[in-house]
């Protein structure tokens, strides 16, 4: 298959190439059904020509939209780690780390129950729910 070194290795740097323009048109696909500054018919437009003219289209994007791929990457990102953190924030909430007195003394009768406090732990725990309560109004 390979007669010398030379075409091995003119064989690994186009596979190469390849894979790298195969990376390239996957994000631009990414970037363009991200945008939302173009219209569904501007999305089927580009999508039509980045597949009939695969390497033209690729070259064609990035010189037309390029500029704002970053922008729209850094805001996406933003996006998730902002409902990452609200996701986050409404787990602890449940957990108790931010309920109210009820559920604070709710949980502490139920660690009095199962035995994993004691009666004077107990009471410590429901006197610091009802007094951060009361600071709190």
């Amino acid at each position: 298959m390979f007669d010398d070194n030379g075409s091995f290795l003119l064989a690994i740097f186009e596979f190469f190439i390849f894979l790298a323009w195969f990376m390239c048109l996957f994000w631009v696909f990414g970037d363009l059904f991200r945008s939302r500054d173009v219209g569904g018919l501007g999305k089927t437009l580009w999508t039509v020509f980045l597949i009939l003219l695969p390497m033209l289209g690729v070259l064609v994007y990035l010189i037309a939209r390029g500029r704002g791929m970053a922008d729209r990457a850094q805001a996406a990102q933003a996006e998730a780690m902002r409902r990452q953190d609200a996701y986050i924030r409404s787990l602890a909430t449940s957990n108790g780390a931010a309920a109210g007195p009820a559920e604070q003394i709710a949980s502490a009768k139920a660690l009095l129950d199962s035995g994993a406090v004691t009666a004077a732990e107990y009471e410590q725990l429901k006197a610091d729910a009802l007094a951060k309560s009361t600071a709190a109004r």
